[in-house]
């Protein structure tokens, strides 16, 4: 008899936390899109409990960008599009682009690609050049293997090979690398899917694609009345153009946002959030500074309350990432955690722990990843502090999430 009640009393609770809707009327907006397993029906309930069908209205969606809303990165496709169209700027010092690139950085920088403020960086002709940009933003290494950047920065805050790509393009204006957005994506939109190419060394994609299910997704939510953001760390210049051919214009598209010179020029400063000031890349929207961004740009929390995880009512009701830097905004939503799954350890840790019942995994809509055959290691490594040691990943309740085998196919 406990038993039986015991299991009626969970039951109950569960469907509690599940979102409820209304019987779903015909003018309601639905998805018409295929995804894995029951992600569409859940991601309908959603829509209904929380959007138009149920009276509401205001609700707020946000969405991670790269490999989320599209197959490949868009920041990447902008830089590989410059380089091959020489519209780096060339720096006085490379030491001045990044407040972390090391001294080896800058001697390899300088030796492939030369120094002098006023001119356009040649990478066109010179693969060395082109192969230390992409090594150190690809791996935070010189090809040589040296470490690029070392200091001290928040771990969870930023990176700093991906603060370092805006910073790449100081002394050009947000509506000049809009341009070289523009040209690589119709570069990318227009090549086959599968395509590479070859910069220096390095193979790289060629092509970029929106996923049909995330543009019907982002479709409905607008139709069912949610206010739906974008938050990327990618530049914002580069997003903007991109988040604009899903109906997501400039308001609601969250990214690196450089800081101007008098002029109107990039400089190698970006905004701050959360009470930190304008720094070098010191807070950018990755892991809790996608949170932070969130409640300051969309919520209006300002100062150090921005960091922290805000009441139900001042969360997104669904949140979207594939990777460890979204996991803390994709965490803070109170309807559904969407995760395309790209095998991330933390993020992954949490969606298959799945403490809430409320979170979905799906595999990428184009080259899905093989089946995983080696646990995640959730339970001593997938965590990263903020000195950047790894640790266990830990509930709500501090209690540790024990290790997890992938399930999707």
């Amino acid at each position: 008899m406990r038993l039986l009640l015991a299991w009626t009393l969970a039951a109950a609770a569960a469907l509690a936390a599940a979102p409820t809707a209304p019987p779903a009327r015909p003018d309601c907006p639905r998805l018409t899109t295929s995804w894995h397993g029951d992600n569409r029906a859940r991601l309908q309930r959603v829509i209904d409990a929380r959007g138009t069908c149920s009276g509401h209205t205001g609700a707020v969606a946000a969405f991670d960008w790269d490999n989320t809303v599209t197959k490949n990165d868009v920041t990447d496709a902008t830089l590989s599009w410059a380089l091959r169209h020489d519209r780096l700027p060339r720096p006085a010092r490379w030491k001045d682009t990044s407040a972390w690139l090391t001294e080896a950085a800058d001697r390899a920088l300088t030796a492939a690609c030369g120094t002098g403020a006023g001119t356009s960086l040649r990478t066109s002709t010179r693969p060395r050049c082109t192969d230390e940009i992409l090594e150190i933003r690809e791996n935070a290494t010189t090809t040589s293997g040296a470490r690029a950047f070392a200091g001290h920065w928040n771990h969870r805050r930023t990176v700093p090979q991906y603060a370092w790509v805006p910073q790449l393009f100081a002394g050009r204006t947000p509506a000049e690398l809009a341009s070289y957005a523009r040209a690589a994506r119709r570069e990318a939109l227009a090549a086959p899917v599968g395509a590479t190419r070859v910069l220096g060394t390095h193979t790289v994609p060629a092509y970029v694609r929106p996923y049909a299910q995330q543009r019907d997704l982002i479709r409905t939510l607008h139709r069912a009345g949610f206010r739906v953001y974008v938050v990327s760390a990618g530049a914002e210049p580069v997003t903007e153009v991109w988040s604009r051919g899903v109906g997501v214009d400039a308001a609601h598209t969250i990214a690196i946002r450089p800081v101007l010179d008098r002029r109107g020029r990039i400089t190698t400063r970006t905004e701050g959030c959360g009470g930190v000031p304008a720094t070098r890349g010191a807070v950018i929207p990755y892991i809790d500074g996608k949170r932070c961004w969130i409640n300051q740009e969309v919520y209006g929390v300002r100062g150090a309350a921005a960091w922290r995880r805000q009441p139900w009512e001042r969360r997104p009701a669904l949140a979207a990432g594939d990777a460890d830097t979204d996991v803390t905004f994709v965490g803070d939503a109170t309807g559904a955690h969407l995760v395309i799954d790209r095998e991330k350890p933390e993020l992954m840790c949490r969606a298959y722990d799945d403490a809430d019942r409320r979170w979905l995994v799906n595999p990428m809509f184009i080259d899905p990843l093989p089946p995983r055959t080696a646990p995640y290691p959730c339970s001593t490594t997938a965590w990263t502090a903020p000195d950047g040691t790894p640790g266990p990943v830990r509930r709500a309740d501090g209690s540790v999430v024990p290790d997890q085998a992938g399930r999707t196919p």
